[in-house]
């Protein structure tokens, strides 16, 4: 079973770009023959692989305030240093820190962003010092 995360944008060009700056080892190809604006994408490092797609929002976000219309998906990054250049680079490229980064007890880190397209997403880190 394949299971794979698609993240809604307004402009997929500007959501490549941020997503492929934040997290270099992601690729993206457009896809011919449907009818949408879509881009395959794929994920990897040495304890993750995922496909992860864009496509061109197919309807409108929900009204401010009343939060997401869609589950969050989080990625995760070697260390706490990692998540802090993550956010540097949220940051720099117009997206916003929706949660600062917290402890999860005996685990690591984790801290939530919107991309530029309004979309939240979690970042953790897989692994954990005291």
């Amino acid at each position: 079973m394949q299971i794979y995360v698609e993240i809604q944008a307004d402009d997929c060009t500007r959501a490549i770009k941020f997503y492929t700056t934040i997290f270099p080892s992601w690729s993206f190809t457009p896809a011919e023959g449907l009818p949408i604006e879509y881009h395959r994408g794929t994920f990897s490092d040495s304890a993750f692989e995922a496909a992860i797609n864009i496509l061109k929002r197919p309807a409108p976000t929900p009204a401010q305030g009343h939060g997401t219309n869609a589950f969050v998906c989080s990625f995760p990054v070697e260390d706490e240093k990692a998540l802090d250049e993550l956010e540097k680079k949220v940051l720099e490229l117009g997206g916003q820190v929706a949660m600062a980064k917290f402890p999860i007890p005996e685990r690591g880190w984790h801290g939530y962003f919107l991309d530029t397209e309004g979309n939240t997403f979690g970042v953790f880190t897989t692994s954990y010092r005291e």
